[in-house]
């Protein structure tokens, strides 16, 4: 198979032609209101990190409004209880350059924030964020540097909330079977069995 490999944003731009232009004009330095509606609304975002060992993106969710809207240039995110890898923020504290993507059920378009990011280790400010009696053990700053939102043809392709789409049985395997795959004396089905329980006592 013969491949053309594009080399030179020249070549990038001549492929794909102009950009739209309210794909430019909707980009600002800051939270619109409408904006800040899609942060406020959003129950789950996509927080994307560099570091020297090289990139993350992880899941972030809690209900809608958990990404604290400080002031039209500033986000506080929780960082809720996990594995304890760190990953993200192991690259914040040596590269504060992030990106997030929120997402709102039902909704087609996303929102997309550029900044940098600091991380918080404030017993006051982190008790603003107590789901279930515990707060988180840090807060993620944002400060903005740009936000646009995305058109929904992504989400639209995708079928992501169309319910009538979604498969009927659960198309991957468990989080059980996965780990007993990495280790065969590993108990996949005790632990896909006790997970709900687990769940509910660790969440926050």
């Amino acid at each position: 198979m013969s491949e053309r490999q594009i080399k030179t944003v020249e070549e990038l731009e001549a492929l794909y032609g102009a950009p739209v232009p309210v794909s430019l004009s909707k980009e600002r330095d800051h939270l619109t209101a409408h904006y800040r509606a899609f942060v406020e609304a959003a129950p789950f975002m996509l927080l994307a990190t560099a570091g020297p060992e090289g990139l993350d993106c992880s899941p972030r969710g809690d209900p809608a409004g958990f990404v604290h809207v400080e002031d039209p240039r500033t986000l506080l995110i929780p960082d809720r209880r996990g594995n304890n890898r760190l990953d993200s923020l192991k690259n914040i504290v040596r590269d504060p350059r992030v990106a997030l993507l929120f997402l709102v059920p039902g909704v087609g378009e996303t929102l997309r924030v550029n900044g940098r990011a600091s991380i918080l280790a404030d017993e006051e400010l982190a008790a603003r964020f107590t789901m279930q009696g515990k707060a988180p053990r840090s807060v993620i700053k944002v400060e903005i540097e740009t936000v646009y939102y995305q058109c929904q043809k992504a989400l639209a392709r995708s079928g992501l909330w169309q319910w009538e789409s979604w498969p009927k049985t659960r198309p991957v395997p468990t989080a059980g079977e996965i780990n007993q795959g990495f280790d065969p004396k590993f108990d996949g089905a005790a632990y896909d069995r006790n997970y709900p329980e687990h769940l509910k006592k660790s969440i926050y």
